[in-house]
């Protein structure tokens, strides 16, 4: 399995942009799509056919909309998700690990300005987060 340590040292960083369905929330991040996208299995991000780009929190900012964003935590409530309250898109999610530190995990559906062949070309890791197994593939894929 890949290292995450990669994601954040990018060469390509560019600043994209980002917003829910109605616009109340918008925001900017600097990252890299080539270096990779997440998709995990645990019962939230299969619901939510959660398929998200991780960058460190510092370069993730919310550029309106803090008063129209809900948050929901489960389970062990270490990591927030974050949706639109008026149109109900999951607009991103946050959490901290011993290795990425503080992050920002942004929903690639909810960028704004990024070209369908850079989405199409970005590599997909994938976490087998139903069984706590964070560096490990869950055994089936397809349905996420």
């Amino acid at each position: 399995m890949v290292e995450l340590d990669f994601l954040f040292s990018a060469k390509k960083m560019k600043t994209v942009h980002g917003s829910c369905h109605c616009g109340a929330v918008r925001y900017e991040a600097d990252l890299d799509l080539g270096l990779g996208t997440i998709k995990c299995n645990c019962s939230i991000c299969t619901k939510m056919r959660f398929w998200a780009v991780q960058v460190p929190s510092a370069g993730f900012r919310l550029l309106a909309g803090a008063q129209a964003l809900s948050e929901y935590r489960f389970h062990t409530r270490r990591d927030g998700h974050y949706f639109c309250h008026h149109c109900g898109i999951n607009v991103f999610s946050t959490g901290r690990s011993a290795r990425l530190g503080a992050f920002h995990a942004i929903t690639v559906a909810s960028l704004d300005d990024v070209p369908v062949e850079e989405l199409v070309a970005a590599p997909v890791r994938y976490f087998d987060g139903r069984n706590d197994e964070w560096n490990l593939p869950p055994v089936e894929t397809r349905h996420l």
